[in-house]
Protein backbone atom coordinates (compact mmCIF):
# COMPACT_ATOMS: atom_id res chain seq x y z
CA UNK A 1 0.00 0.00 0.00
CA UNK A 2 1.58 3.23 -1.24
CA UNK A 3 2.52 5.98 1.65
CA UNK A 4 -0.69 8.91 2.20
CA UNK A 5 0.72 11.98 0.81
CA UNK A 6 0.44 13.68 3.82
CA UNK A 7 2.76 11.63 5.93
CA UNK A 8 4.92 11.32 2.88
CA UNK A 9 5.24 15.08 2.75
CA UNK A 10 5.84 15.50 6.67
CA UNK A 11 8.75 12.66 6.82
CA UNK A 12 10.65 14.41 3.58
CA UNK A 13 10.14 18.06 5.05
CA UNK A 14 10.70 17.23 8.95
CA UNK A 15 14.48 18.00 8.64
CA UNK A 16 13.45 21.47 7.60
CA UNK A 17 11.08 21.86 10.29
CA UNK A 18 11.13 24.01 13.45
CA UNK A 19 10.28 23.33 16.60
CA UNK A 20 6.59 24.81 16.68
CA UNK A 21 6.30 23.04 13.03
CA UNK A 22 7.26 20.00 14.55
CA UNK A 23 5.06 20.06 17.18
CA UNK A 24 2.20 20.84 14.49
CA UNK A 25 3.43 17.37 12.45
CA UNK A 26 3.15 15.01 15.39
CA UNK A 27 -0.58 16.72 16.09
CA UNK A 28 -1.78 15.99 12.48
CA UNK A 29 0.20 12.61 12.45
CA UNK A 30 -1.84 11.35 15.49
CA UNK A 31 -5.17 13.22 14.82
CA UNK A 32 -5.55 13.44 10.67
CA UNK A 33 -9.65 12.54 10.96
CA UNK A 34 -10.09 15.90 12.98
CA UNK A 35 -8.16 18.53 11.10
CA UNK A 36 -11.63 18.85 8.95
CA UNK A 37 -13.58 19.87 11.46
CA UNK A 38 -11.61 22.10 13.74
CA UNK A 39 -10.75 25.80 12.86
CA UNK A 40 -6.84 26.99 12.26
CA UNK A 41 -7.35 29.08 15.77
CA UNK A 42 -8.70 25.76 17.55
CA UNK A 43 -5.46 23.81 16.55
CA UNK A 44 -3.09 26.37 17.49
CA UNK A 45 -4.88 26.59 21.02
CA UNK A 46 -4.70 22.52 21.52
CA UNK A 47 -0.66 23.06 19.85
CA UNK A 48 -0.19 26.40 21.83
CA UNK A 49 1.72 27.41 18.94
CA UNK A 50 0.15 30.91 16.94
CA UNK A 51 -2.42 30.45 14.38
CA UNK A 52 -0.08 32.16 11.93
CA UNK A 53 1.96 29.09 12.51
CA UNK A 54 -0.69 26.74 11.44
CA UNK A 55 -1.17 28.58 8.50
CA UNK A 56 2.59 29.13 7.60
CA UNK A 57 3.31 25.32 8.54
CA UNK A 58 0.34 24.46 6.01
CA UNK A 59 1.79 26.26 3.09
CA UNK A 60 4.93 24.70 4.44
CA UNK A 61 4.01 21.37 3.28
CA UNK A 62 2.31 22.70 0.01
CA UNK A 63 -1.14 23.29 0.75
CA UNK A 64 -2.98 26.84 -0.09
CA UNK A 65 -3.27 27.79 3.66
CA UNK A 66 -4.72 25.83 6.37
CA UNK A 67 -8.31 25.71 4.66
CA UNK A 68 -6.23 23.73 1.65
CA UNK A 69 -4.74 21.50 4.01
CA UNK A 70 -8.73 20.76 5.74
CA UNK A 71 -9.62 19.91 2.36
CA UNK A 72 -7.37 17.65 1.45
CA UNK A 73 -7.64 15.82 4.39
CA UNK A 74 -11.37 15.39 4.56
CA UNK A 75 -11.09 14.01 0.96
CA UNK A 76 -9.02 11.60 2.11
CA UNK A 77 -11.19 10.50 5.24
CA UNK A 78 -14.24 10.35 2.55
CA UNK A 79 -12.35 7.84 0.04
CA UNK A 80 -11.47 6.08 3.43
CA UNK A 81 -14.81 6.06 4.76
CA UNK A 82 -17.29 6.02 1.87
CA UNK A 83 -17.99 2.04 1.53
CA UNK A 84 -19.93 2.81 -1.56
CA UNK A 85 -17.37 3.80 -3.60
CA UNK A 86 -15.94 0.10 -1.94
CA UNK A 87 -18.88 -2.11 -2.75
CA UNK A 88 -18.76 -0.46 -6.39
CA UNK A 89 -15.87 -2.22 -7.72
CA UNK A 90 -15.91 -4.86 -9.62
CA UNK A 91 -15.08 -8.43 -7.17
CA UNK A 92 -15.88 -7.08 -4.07
CA UNK A 93 -14.46 -8.99 -0.91
CA UNK A 94 -17.57 -7.58 0.67
CA UNK A 95 -20.73 -9.92 1.42
CA UNK A 96 -24.08 -8.58 0.50
CA UNK A 97 -25.09 -8.40 4.47
CA UNK A 98 -21.88 -6.62 5.38
CA UNK A 99 -22.30 -4.33 2.65
CA UNK A 100 -25.71 -3.67 3.89
CA UNK A 101 -24.37 -3.06 7.85
CA UNK A 102 -21.24 -0.98 6.91
CA UNK A 103 -23.39 1.16 4.19
CA UNK A 104 -25.54 1.96 7.14
CA UNK A 105 -22.45 3.00 9.37
CA UNK A 106 -21.39 5.23 6.46
CA UNK A 107 -25.06 6.92 6.01
CA UNK A 108 -24.67 7.60 10.17
CA UNK A 109 -21.17 9.48 9.27
CA UNK A 110 -22.30 11.63 6.52
CA UNK A 111 -25.52 12.50 8.62
CA UNK A 112 -22.55 13.73 11.40
CA UNK A 113 -20.46 15.09 9.14
CA UNK A 114 -23.38 17.56 7.12
CA UNK A 115 -24.72 18.42 11.15
CA UNK A 116 -21.80 20.04 11.61
CA UNK A 117 -21.05 21.78 8.36
CA UNK A 118 -24.53 23.59 9.27
CA UNK A 119 -24.27 24.35 12.26
CA UNK A 120 -24.39 27.58 13.68
CA UNK A 121 -22.57 28.40 17.15
CA UNK A 122 -24.15 31.59 17.44
CA UNK A 123 -27.64 29.36 17.58
CA UNK A 124 -26.29 27.03 19.48
CA UNK A 125 -24.61 29.31 22.31
CA UNK A 126 -28.52 31.12 22.21
CA UNK A 127 -30.22 28.30 22.44
CA UNK A 128 -28.00 26.95 25.77
CA UNK A 129 -28.05 30.97 27.36
CA UNK A 130 -32.05 30.65 26.98
CA UNK A 131 -32.39 27.04 28.45
CA UNK A 132 -29.83 28.25 31.66
CA UNK A 133 -32.20 31.05 32.21
CA UNK A 134 -35.38 29.12 32.07
CA UNK A 135 -37.77 29.24 34.87
CA UNK A 136 -39.47 25.89 33.12
CA UNK A 137 -37.96 23.39 30.08
CA UNK A 138 -40.78 21.73 28.52
CA UNK A 139 -39.48 18.92 26.12
CA UNK A 140 -41.82 18.18 23.19
CA UNK A 141 -41.06 15.26 21.66
CA UNK A 142 -43.33 12.06 20.28
CA UNK A 143 -43.22 8.41 18.36
CA UNK A 144 -39.36 7.52 17.36
CA UNK A 145 -38.16 11.35 18.53
CA UNK A 146 -39.54 10.38 21.82
CA UNK A 147 -36.41 8.38 22.73
CA UNK A 148 -34.22 11.42 21.75
CA UNK A 149 -36.73 13.75 24.13
CA UNK A 150 -36.44 11.05 26.86
CA UNK A 151 -32.10 11.19 26.57
CA UNK A 152 -32.36 15.12 27.08
CA UNK A 153 -35.08 15.27 29.30
CA UNK A 154 -33.39 12.78 31.53
CA UNK A 155 -29.50 14.58 31.61
CA UNK A 156 -31.67 18.10 32.16
CA UNK A 157 -33.09 16.85 35.10
CA UNK A 158 -29.86 16.01 36.69
CA UNK A 159 -28.31 18.94 36.10
CA UNK A 160 -30.70 21.52 36.12
CA UNK A 161 -34.04 20.32 37.67
CA UNK A 162 -36.06 21.81 36.08
CA UNK A 163 -37.38 19.82 32.77
CA UNK A 164 -40.22 18.10 31.93
CA UNK A 165 -41.23 15.86 28.80
CA UNK A 166 -44.47 16.14 27.13
CA UNK A 167 -45.62 13.49 24.41
CA UNK A 168 -48.84 12.24 23.02
CA UNK A 169 -51.29 11.91 26.01
CA UNK A 170 -54.54 13.06 26.61
CA UNK A 171 -53.03 15.20 29.53
CA UNK A 172 -50.64 16.92 27.10
CA UNK A 173 -52.27 20.35 27.08
CA UNK A 174 -53.00 19.64 31.24
CA UNK A 175 -49.37 19.89 30.99
CA UNK A 176 -48.37 22.91 29.16
CA UNK A 177 -51.69 25.06 29.99
CA UNK A 178 -49.73 28.14 32.20
CA UNK A 179 -46.31 27.77 29.92
CA UNK A 180 -45.28 31.84 29.36
CA UNK A 181 -42.64 33.88 28.27
CA UNK A 182 -39.98 32.87 31.24
CA UNK A 183 -40.36 29.31 30.19
CA UNK A 184 -38.46 27.47 27.09
CA UNK A 185 -40.13 24.49 25.06
CA UNK A 186 -37.43 22.11 23.12
CA UNK A 187 -39.33 20.92 20.01
CA UNK A 188 -37.65 17.35 18.03
CA UNK A 189 -39.84 16.43 15.27
CA UNK A 190 -38.39 15.17 11.97
CA UNK A 191 -39.72 14.01 9.39
CA UNK A 192 -42.55 12.51 9.08
CA UNK A 193 -43.44 15.22 11.21
CA UNK A 194 -46.20 14.40 14.27
CA UNK A 195 -49.21 16.98 14.44
CA UNK A 196 -49.51 16.53 18.27
CA UNK A 197 -45.75 17.98 18.38
CA UNK A 198 -46.66 20.71 16.47
CA UNK A 199 -49.83 21.74 17.98
CA UNK A 200 -48.09 21.72 21.40
CA UNK A 201 -45.82 23.81 20.10
CA UNK A 202 -47.73 26.18 19.00
CA UNK A 203 -49.70 26.83 21.81
CA UNK A 204 -46.28 27.14 23.79
CA UNK A 205 -45.61 29.66 21.06
CA UNK A 206 -48.81 31.74 21.07
CA UNK A 207 -48.00 32.00 25.11
CA UNK A 208 -44.49 33.48 24.36
CA UNK A 209 -42.71 30.80 25.48
CA UNK A 210 -38.84 30.44 23.92
CA UNK A 211 -38.92 28.16 21.34
CA UNK A 212 -35.86 25.42 20.39
CA UNK A 213 -36.44 23.18 17.54
CA UNK A 214 -33.94 20.70 16.99
CA UNK A 215 -35.14 19.08 13.39
CA UNK A 216 -33.67 17.98 10.12
CA UNK A 217 -34.51 20.87 7.98
CA UNK A 218 -34.96 24.43 7.60
CA UNK A 219 -38.80 23.64 5.58
CA UNK A 220 -39.32 21.35 8.56
CA UNK A 221 -42.80 22.90 9.44
CA UNK A 222 -41.78 23.49 13.73
CA UNK A 223 -39.14 26.15 12.23
CA UNK A 224 -42.26 28.27 11.61
CA UNK A 225 -42.24 28.83 15.66
CA UNK A 226 -39.47 28.57 16.18
CA UNK A 227 -36.99 31.51 18.05
CA UNK A 228 -33.99 29.60 17.42
CA UNK A 229 -33.73 25.96 15.16
CA UNK A 230 -30.67 23.23 15.58
CA UNK A 231 -30.69 21.20 12.46
CA UNK A 232 -29.36 17.93 12.35
CA UNK A 233 -29.43 15.20 9.47
CA UNK A 234 -31.13 12.34 9.78
CA UNK A 235 -31.22 10.37 6.24
CA UNK A 236 -30.74 7.01 5.69
CA UNK A 237 -31.64 4.83 2.81
CA UNK A 238 -33.89 2.54 4.70
CA UNK A 239 -37.43 2.49 6.57
CA UNK A 240 -36.41 4.10 9.82
CA UNK A 241 -34.84 7.81 10.35
CA UNK A 242 -30.66 7.92 11.81
CA UNK A 243 -30.89 9.67 15.42
CA UNK A 244 -26.86 9.32 15.41
CA UNK A 245 -26.48 13.10 14.27
CA UNK A 246 -29.66 14.29 16.21
CA UNK A 247 -28.56 12.87 19.82
CA UNK A 248 -24.92 14.22 19.13
CA UNK A 249 -26.25 17.46 18.59
CA UNK A 250 -28.45 16.54 22.11
CA UNK A 251 -24.85 15.38 23.75
CA UNK A 252 -22.96 18.48 22.90
CA UNK A 253 -25.91 20.89 24.50
CA UNK A 254 -25.86 18.77 27.48
CA UNK A 255 -21.93 19.05 28.13
CA UNK A 256 -21.73 22.72 26.60
CA UNK A 257 -24.66 24.20 29.33
CA UNK A 258 -23.07 21.58 32.08
CA UNK A 259 -19.72 23.88 31.65
CA UNK A 260 -21.71 27.18 31.64
CA UNK A 261 -23.82 26.58 34.52
CA UNK A 262 -20.70 25.56 36.36
CA UNK A 263 -20.60 24.83 40.54
CA UNK A 264 -24.29 24.55 40.57
CA UNK A 265 -24.00 21.44 38.43
CA UNK A 266 -21.40 20.25 40.71
CA UNK A 267 -23.05 20.38 43.68
CA UNK A 268 -26.07 19.00 42.09
CA UNK A 269 -24.10 15.53 40.66
CA UNK A 270 -22.34 15.39 44.31
CA UNK A 271 -25.39 15.19 45.54
CA UNK A 272 -26.90 12.54 43.21
CA UNK A 273 -23.60 10.74 43.88
CA UNK A 274 -24.76 10.59 47.12
CA UNK A 275 -27.90 9.00 47.56
CA UNK A 276 -26.90 6.82 44.17
CA UNK A 277 -24.01 5.49 46.95
CA UNK A 278 -26.52 5.60 49.50
CA UNK A 279 -29.34 3.24 47.68
CA UNK A 280 -26.81 1.08 45.76
CA UNK A 281 -28.64 1.82 42.75
CA UNK A 282 -25.02 0.81 40.48
CA UNK A 283 -23.45 -2.28 40.18
CA UNK A 284 -19.97 -2.74 42.28
CA UNK A 285 -17.41 -5.34 41.22
CA UNK A 286 -16.97 -7.95 43.64
CA UNK A 287 -19.90 -7.86 45.35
Amino acid sequence: MSMNPIYKKISTKREKMSKSQHILADYILENPHSIPFITGAKLASLTEVSEATVVRFASFLGYEGYNGLQRYLADTIEKQLNTVERFSMANSEYTHTEKAIYDNFNDDIKNIHQTMSQLHIEDFEQAAKHILKAKRIYIIANRSAMSLGTFLQYYFNIILGNSELVTTTEAVFDQIYDINEHDVVIGISYARYTKSTLNAVSYAANNNATIIALTDHLSSPITSYAHISLFASSHMESFLDSFVAPLSVINTLIAYIGNEAGINIRERLEAFEQLWDRYDVFYKENE
